[in-house]
């Protein structure tokens, strides 16, 4: 199952080929559109690859990556909350998605906090960013609740939205 941690209510583990719908109908959400931008997973085809070539590919390359979330109580996929390395940033950030009938209910905070931690104490990560756009109170919010501090707006390479910048 590659289960990398469990909270009160939720399992976090790694994405497989397998979890190719769940993570077409996540990333192709209008908030998804909106925060994080197409990833070109309109298909269940493209979606395995978009894994195969991102999150699966980090596991190994990095020892981290994105983790499906599920609820413990019946295994539903909910959402995504994970590490990620990207250009522009000298250390991990940590990022989160959720399904939009799920939010509102502490499952960002619960599965944020956890990665934090896992990130910290089992992974000896020296330190964390998170980004958000600034229009995404939702992301902003959960990333000050975790412990991280807002530092500036950045821009990523490629990217030409203006970002803001938190840090453990």
């Amino acid at each position: 199952m590659d289960e990398i941690l469990q909270t009160e209510r939720l399992r976090l583990r790694r994405f497989n080929t397998g979890d190719a719908v769940f993570m077409r109908d996540l990333t192709n959400t209008e908030d998804w559109l909106k925060n994080i931008g197409n990833r070109d997973t309109n298909t269940e085809e493209l979606a395995r690859k978009y894994l195969e070539n991102g999150n699966i590919r980090n596991y190994t390359e990095l020892g981290y990556g994105g983790y499906l979330v599920e609820l413990k109580e019946t295994g539903e996929s909910i959402g995504m909350c994970g590490l990620f390395k990207r250009a522009g940033l000298d250390h991990p950030d940590i990022g989160f998605a959720f399904m939009p009938q799920y939010y509102g209910k502490g499952y960002g905070f619960e599965a944020a906090s956890a990665v934090l931690k896992y990130a910290l104490e089992v992974l000896h990560l020296p330190k964390l960013l998170g980004i958000t756009l600034p229009s995404n109170k939702g992301s902003a919010r959960i990333l000050e609740k975790i412990g991280l501090t807002y530092t500036g707006m950045i821009r990523l390479p490629g990217d030409g939205d203006e970002l803001m910048l938190f840090s453990s």
